[in-house]
C-alpha cells in the first residue's frame, strides 16, 4: 500500500462548494492561442506559432509590436509544432513529416518574402537539425540518413543557396554526434554490444579516439551537452559512478572532471520528454555554448545559476513569474530571452525578458479562451511504492471541490489515472490540459512517475527493465490504492487513460483483474510485444540502439526474452478483459503499427467484449491536428461519462473537420454514431 509522504496541506483546500461552469472542450484542445515565442538572433523580431485557417503556422512580428504579426508559412495539412530561427535572422525553420510518419524534412521560410524551401528533398529520410550557431551566418548543420536509414551523415546547409556540403560521413556506427560552434563534429556516441554507449573524440581528419564508456545502467541518464570554444572543455550530464545525474565539465585532454551541479534526489536537467539535457532544463550562453544555469525538477522545477549574472536573472524571473518558468529562446548577444511562465491555474503565457533593463513583459497567453476561467490547482505528491521507491505524482481535483483540513475531498470522487508514455518520460508540475479538462468534468486526476520514468536517478530507471506488466503496473495501482485509502478515489470508479506506453499500461491494467479498473482509454498502445520488438518493426533510426532496447523491453531472439514478451503482452491475457475499452490509433504510426490495435480489437470483438475503436488516417504516434485532438477528447469524454458518471459536453459538431473513423463499437459511446453522420 502506498503511503503519503508530502501532506496535502489545508492551504490547498477549496472554499466553494458549487461546481465550476462546464468549459468547452475546444478551449483545451483546439483554441486560437499563440505559443512558442522565439526571439530572433539579432533581437529585432519575435516568431511564434498560431493558427492560420485552422492550422498552426509560423508568424513573425517586430519585437515591440506583436500587433503587426503576419504569417510567413501557409501549411494546410500538418500543424507546425516547433520553430527555429536561422542564425542570420532571415529565415525561420521547422521540421515537417507526412501524416505522422516521422519522415521529417527540414523546411525554411524567408521572413521577408515568405518563400518556403524544402532543404532536404529526399525520400524516406528523417532529417535532424544538429547545430544553430551565432557563428553560422546563413548556414546550419543537419543530419541526413538518405545514404543509410540507420545512420545520419552530417552536412553544412547554406540557407541562401540550399547547397548541402558533406562535413562528416558516418562510418555507420554513431547514433549521435556533437557539433561545436565552428561546425566541426567533435564527439560521436556509438552503441556498445552490451547496450551501453561509447563516446569517441572525433578528430579534424575524421579519426576517432575513445574518450569514455557509458555502461548500460547509465545509458539513459548520461548525455553530451556542448563543447566550449577552447575545443577541449566538454559539458555533459553524467551518472557514471553515481545514482543521480550531475552537470559537469570534462577536460578532454587531461580527463579532469569538475562537477558544476548536483542533487541527490533527482537528475540535474531532467525533462518531460525522456532522458536528460532536453530543452528548457539547461541555460546556455549563446555566445560561447557554456552552461550558465540548470534546472532541478523534483516535485517542482527550480533553477540554479552558475555565474553571478545568471543568478541575478533567475532571481528576477522567480519574482516576476510567480510560478514555474523556462527559457524558450535567447538573442545572439544574450540580452533578450523569451520565457514561458506556468502558474497552473491560468493558461501558460510567453514573456519577453530584457536582461539589460531587468524588465519582464507579457507577450501573450497561450490559451486565451481559458483566461479568467476557474482552473484547478495541481498538487505535487511523493508517494511510496510497495517496495520502497518514491513515486513523484501529481493530483488535480475538480475546481469547487469541498475538502477537509488535509486537502482531501469530503466525498470520494471518480478518478482518472492518466499515464505518461515512453516509458522513459516523466510527468511534471504545471498546467496540463488533460488534467484540467477531466477535472472540469468532475474527476480527480492522478499522474504517477512509475519506475522507468526518467529524472529520478538511474536506479529508478533501471528498476523498470523487463517490468512492464509487473512492477511498473504495480506502481500505478499502488498510487490508486493510496488515493482510495485517503478518501480521494471512489471505490469501483477508477478509469485508466494513456498513450504509447501509457496505452500499454491501460491494456495491462485491464488484463490484471485484481487491479479493478472500471474502464480504459488506450491511445496507440502496443498489444503484442513480440511484434513490437522485432528489429524490422522499429523505426530505422532506433535500430542502432537495439541492444539497449532489448535489455530494457525484452529480447525476442532468446527463449527467456520471448517468454517474457509473451507473458507481458496484453493480447496473451485478453480473456481477462471484462471492462469497457476505448482504443484509438493513428494509421501512419511508425512505432506502434496499426496492426497492434487491429489485432487487439478483433480478438476482443470475437469474444463479445465491449470495445470501441476509432482511428485517424492522417495521424501517427500522437494526434496533433487540432480537429483530431478535439474529436478524440469528445469521444473519450462521452465514453468516460458512461463509465464514471462525470459531466459530459455532447459530442455535437466536434468531429467536423476531423479524419476520425469508427471501426467498432460506435453504438457504445453515446452520440458518437450521430456525430459521425452529421460530420460527413
Amino acid at each position: 500500500m502506498a503511503v503519503l509522504v508530502v501532506a496535502l496541506t489545508a492551504s490547498l483546500a477549496e472554499a466553494a462548494a458549487a461546481p465550476s461552469p462546464l468549459i468547452p472542450r475546444q478551449a483545451f484542445f483546439a483554441g486560437e492561442g499563440r505559443s512558442g515565442a522565439q526571439i530572433s538572433p539579432d533581437g529585432r523580431l519575435i516568431a511564434f506559432l498560431a493558427p492560420l485557417d485552422g492550422v498552426s503556422n509560423i508568424w513573425v512580428a517586430p519585437r515591440g509590436d506583436l500587433g503587426e504579426a503576419r504569417a510567413v508559412t501557409h501549411e494546410k495539412a500538418r500543424p507546425i509544432q516547433r520553430l527555429y530561427w536561422a542564425p542570420n535572422s532571415a529565415q525561420v525553420l521547422f521540421l515537417r513529416d507526412q501524416g505522422g510518419a516521422e519522415d521529417f524534412h527540414l523546411i525554411g521560410a524567408d521572413v521577408t518574402t515568405s518563400r518556403v524551401v524544402d532543404y532536404t528533398p529526399f525520400e524516406n529520410i528523417s532529417a535532424r537539425l544538429l547545430k544553430l550557431s551565432t557563428n553560422g551566418g546563413d548556414a546550419v548543420v543537419v543530419g541526413l540518413n538518405n545514404r543509410n536509414g540507420l545512420w545520419h551523415d552530417v552536412y553544412r546547409l547554406s540557407l541562401s543557396s540550399g547547397a548541402l556540403t558533406l562535413i562528416w560521413r558516418n562510418p555507420d556506427r554513431y547514433s549521435d554526434v556533437l557539433v561545436d560552434r565552428e561546425f566541426n563534429v567533435v564527439m560521436g556516441v556509438r552503441p556498445a554490444p552490451d547496450g551501453g554507449n561509447i563516446v569517441d573524440r572525433i578528430g579534424a581528419g575524421g579519426g576517432a579516439v575513445k574518450l569514455f564508456d557509458v555502461p548500460f545502467e547509465a545509458s539513459q541518464t548520461t548525455a553530451l551537452v556542448s563543447m566550449a570554444p577552447d575545443g577541449r572543455t566538454l559539458y555533459l550530464l553524467d551518472s557514471r559512478g553515481r545514482n543521480s545525474t550531475v552537470l559537469e565539465t570534462l577536460d578532454t585532454r587531461t580527463g579532469a572532471i569538475r562537477v558544476l551541479g548536483a542533487d541527490e534526489r533527482v537528475d540535474v536537467a531532467s525533462n518531460s520528454d525522456g532522458g536528460v539535457g532536453g530543452d528548457g532544463t539547461l541555460i546556455l550562453d549563446p555566445r560561447t555554448d557554456a552552461v550558465v544555469g540548470y534546472g532541478v525538477n523534483h516535485l517542482t522545477l527550480t533553477w540554479k545559476g552558475l555565474d553571478k549574472a545568471t543568478r541575478a536573472d533567475i532571481a528576477t524571473l522567480d519574482e516576476a513569474a510567480k510560478g514555474t518558468w523556462s527559457v524558450e529562446s535567447q538573442s545572439a548577444d544574450n540580452r533578450f530571452w523569451t520565457v514561458l511562465v506556468d502558474r497552473v491555474t491560468e493558461p501558460p503565457s510567453d514573456y519577453l525578458y530584457d536582461r539589460q533593463t531587468r524588465t519582464v513583459t507579457k507577450l501573450f497567453s497561450t490559451r486565451p479562451e481559458l483566461d479568467g476561467a476557474r482552473l484547478a490547482p495541481m498538487r505535487p505528491l511523493a508517494l511510496r511504492s510497495r517496495d520502497g521507491f518514491t513515486l513523484v505524482s501529481y493530483l488535480t481535483l475538480p475546481p469547487g471541490t469541498l475538502t477537509d483540513a488535509a486537502g482531501r475531498p469530503v466525498r470520494p470522487l471518480p478518478l482518472v489515472l492518466y499515464v505518461h508514455g515512453g516509458p522513459d518520460e516523466r510527468d511534471v508540475y504545471g498546467f496540463n490540459p488533460t488534467h484540467q479538462w477531466l477535472a472540469n468534468r468532475g474527476y480527480a486526476v492522478l499522474s504517477v512517475n512509475f519506475r522507468a520514468s526518467t529524472g529520478f536517478g538511474k536506479a529508478f530507471v533501471n528498476a523498470g527493465n523487463l517490468a512492464w506488466r509487473g512492477a511498473m503496473s504495480d506502481d500505478l495501482i499502488d498510487a490508486v490504492h493510496w488515493a482510495q485509502a485517503n478518501g480521494i478515489a471512489k471505490p469501483g470508479a477508477v478509469a485508466i487513460y494513456g498513450g504509447s506506453y501509457g496505452g500499454y499500461a491501460v491494456l495491462a491494467g485491464l488484463t490484471r483483474p485484481a487491479d479493478g479498473y472500471a474502464c480504459g482509454v488506450d491511445l496507440f498502445g502496443p498489444s503484442n510485444l513480440i511484434d513490437l520488438m522485432q528489429i524490422d518493426s522499429l523505426p530505422a533510426d532506433w535500430r542502432p540502439n537495439y541492444a539497449q532496447l532489448v535489455r530494457r523491453w525484452g529480447d525476442p531472439r532468446t527463449p527467456d526474452g520471448r517468454a517474457y514478451l509473451v507473458d507481458a503482452s496484453p493480447i496473451t491475457h485478453v480473456d481477462a478483459v471484462t471492462r469497457p475499452l476505448l482504443v484509438a490509433q493513428g494509421r501512419n504510426d511508425p512505432r506502434i503499427h496499426m496492426a497492434q490495435s487491429d489485432l487487439l480489437v478483433n480478438t476482443l470483438r470475437a469474444r463479445g467484449r465491449s470495445v470501441t475503436y476509432v482511428n485517424f488516417p492522417d495521424e501517427g504516434h500522437g494526434f496533433i491536428r487540432r480537429e483530431n485532438m478535439l474529436a478524440m477528447a469528445a469521444v473519450a469524454e462521452s465514453f468516460l461519462g458512461v463509465c464514471l458518471g462525470g459531466r459530459v459536453e455532447k459530442i455535437g459538431r466536434d468531429l467536423v473537420g476531423s479524419s476520425l473513423q469508427v471501426s467498432a463499437g460506435g453504438d457504445l459511446v453515446p452520440g458518437l454514431s450521430d456525430a459521425v453522420n452529421s460530420a460527413r
